[in-house]
């Protein structure tokens, strides 16, 4: 007795390759937009946030935008009228744009040098005074910038200040001075302030660098007749070039826009026009002149110059991984 077996193919078979494939596609689809889909609400709040207000100040930039365009909420469209006056203005030629480039590039060096000293410094401690100095120093960087800058206001003040009690008792000088009134103790003063308040950012982020150095690199160094200098320009810093790439480029974007500092110090804030940078100046022209497209389009100015700055670092460390 025989049977015979009849194998039937299931109905639609053809079809399950093609449906295993969709599942596949929308799959990898997913996938590739997923990252943007979990980033989608916080990119939609800084589109609020920070998008929206600099399309806003562009806007502004192009008008004559005044008291009169608030109240009567017309627009006086004037194209680059405010640009081309902030351009060719002398204020911004000798005093605007010198102030500020040469005080960032001053601040930057000063301050990544000096955190750089205290890194090092912080590397040869054990790990108890380590923590202890480490979180010492970042008090400095938690205290905000007005309290710290009316603190070096009282230091350098001219009747009660700290600084000319300690010169008139050493006798380098016979009656108090106002260190604010000239534009280059000014801004050193200024210079103390950042430098105090930004150097533990740097200090703690090269101490991280430092620690992940590879000994066995110093130690090679050090056999070969390295000294301590060479051992740290020619292993150390090479090692830390991304590193102090980082902390020179937000250095240099949170030098090149430092308002409070100079605004709350004596004649920072438009009584005395020596000593105005791009952001003070931007703010007197807008809520002091009430000529708010004219501080729009300084705004716009010192962005784009942040921009630029942002861009060459940028394409530096580029260049750096590719090597």
């Amino acid at each position: 007795m025989s049977s015979t077996t009849t194998v039937t193919a299931p109905t639609g078979s053809g079809h399950q390759p093609g449906s295993v494939g969709g599942r596949l596609a929308r799959k990898s689809v997913l996938a590739r937009w997923r990252p943007w889909l979990l980033l989608a609400p916080a990119l939609l709040v800084l589109a609020v946030l920070l998008l929206w207000p600099l399309i806003r100040m562009g806007m502004f930039s192009l008008q004559d935008y005044g008291l009169p365009e608030i109240v009567s909420g017309e627009a006086n469209w004037i194209g680059l009228g405010n640009y081309t006056e902030a351009l060719t203005s002398e204020q911004l030629r000798t005093v605007v744009l010198p102030n500020t480039v040469l005080f960032a590039i001053a601040s930057v060096v000063c301050t990544v040098v000096f955190g750089t000293a205290v890194a090092v410094l912080l590397a040869s401690l054990g790990r108890v005074w380590r923590v202890i100095v480490s979180s010492s120093i970042m008090a400095a960087w938690a205290m905000p910038a007005v309290t710290g800058t009316y603190v070096w206001v009282w230091i350098f003040d001219a009747d009660r200040g700290v600084f000319n009690h300690v010169l008139q008792s050493l006798g380098l000088q016979d009656q108090p001075v106002n260190w604010f009134t000239d534009r280059w103790s000014f801004y050193a003063i200024v210079l103390l302030n950042i430098v105090h308040h930004g150097f533990p950012f740097v200090a703690v982020t090269v101490l991280a660098g430092l620690l992940g150095v590879p000994k066995e690199l110093l130690e090679a160094a050090e056999i070969d007749g390295a000294g301590p200098w060479r051992r740290f320009f020619s292993v150390t810093v090479p090692q830390l070039r991304q590193v102090f790439a980082v902390v020179v480029i937000l250095s240099t974007i949170w030098d090149f826009k430092v308002f409070a500092q100079v605004y709350l110090m004596p004649g920072g804030a438009g009584s005395n026009r020596e000593v105005l940078n791009l952001g003070v100046w931007s703010y007197v022209e807008s809520f002091g002149q009430n000529r708010y497209g004219f501080g729009s389009a300084i705004a716009v100015l010192l962005t784009v110059l942040l921009l630029l700055v942002t861009v060459v670092y940028v394409r530096t460390i580029l260049k750096e991984e590719e090597l």
